[in-house]
């Protein structure tokens, strides 16, 4: 498999799932600016959507969007407990917390990071993360993992949009439960692997 990536942004959590479910991957970096791969290919050409992730199976068929990704590469080692079986009430769960963290809190990212917004803009989004931020620290409170005591591809998600807050003026400190979200996932040795072979931590 080849996954299509960019350091830091939302195709890190499908590089976790990746790791934590054991299986290989070859990693293509994209520049999102020229949409060129590393070795100049057209990343357009991969997909037409121009961002990332794109995964890329051994027989050359292409899967986008991060949380359709992750639940793919899940149901390939269904011993890793990354998601619940298909067709249980948990999965569904899972499925929500996929659906909350990509349009409530990663797509409420985008004005932050975009050059053209206004400061009243800005100050609008960071409000409206706050308030879902606060939400979810509510929903931690007492669990390690937001399915509970077990790590799925729902936390490899909520992490990597987690690790954009201090770019864009946001303090998790003001939440215990989410600073000590993110320490807990970060010191996972898989995690870990991910974020070196982005260049986002030091080995």
């Amino acid at each position: 498999m080849k996954l299509y990536y960019s350091p830091g942004v939302c195709s890190l959590s499908p590089h976790i799932v990746l790791r934590e479910a054991g299986l290989p991957v070859e990693l293509v970096k994209v520049d999102l600016r020229s949409k060129r791969t590393a070795s100049g290919e057209d990343y357009k050409s991969v997909n037409g959507k121009g961002y990332v992730p794109t995964l890329e199976l051994d027989d050359g068929r292409r899967l986008t969007e991060g949380p359709a990704i992750v639940q793919y590469i899940a149901d390939q080692v269904p011993a890793r407990r990354l998601a619940p079986e298909a067709g249980t009430f948990d999965r569904y769960r899972l499925q929500e917390w996929l659906n909350f963290i990509s349009t409530e809190l990663h797509k409420q990212f985008s004005p932050l990071f975009d050059p053209a917004s206004d400061d009243a803009l800005k100050q609008r989004q960071r409000e409206r993360l706050r308030g879902r931020l606060s939400w979810v620290a509510q929903q931690l409170a007492g669990h390690d993992y937001l399915m509970g005591a077990n790590f799925t591809v729902a936390d490899a998600y909520l992490f990597t949009v987690l690790n954009w807050t201090p770019h864009v003026g946001i303090d998790l400190t003001q939440w215990r439960a989410l600073g000590a979200y993110v320490q807990r996932i970060a010191t996972r040795p898989k995690v870990r692997e991910a974020l070196q072979a982005e260049g986002l931590l030091k080995s």
